[in-house]
């Protein structure tokens, strides 16, 4: 996942924390009511949003 995170341009990136925070939203409240059948998922989407974070935060200090 990383590997192609680093390909990607800043709007790209930003257009996947969009993504992946839409993403954990709907999860959260699968898992408030529930129907949530893996939780592991949660963490994941959170990880994966670091990560993008931070790969934003890096094209940020080399600009």
């Amino acid at each position: 996942m990383s590997q192609n995170l680093k390909d990607l341009s800043v709007a790209e990136l930003q257009i996947k924390d969009r993504e992946l925070r839409e993403s954990l939203f709907k999860l959260r409240f699968q898992h408030g009511i529930r129907r949530l059948d893996n939780p592991a998922q949660l963490s994941r989407i959170k990880k994966d949003i670091a990560r993008v974070q931070t790969f934003l935060a890096q094209k940020a200090n080399q600009q």
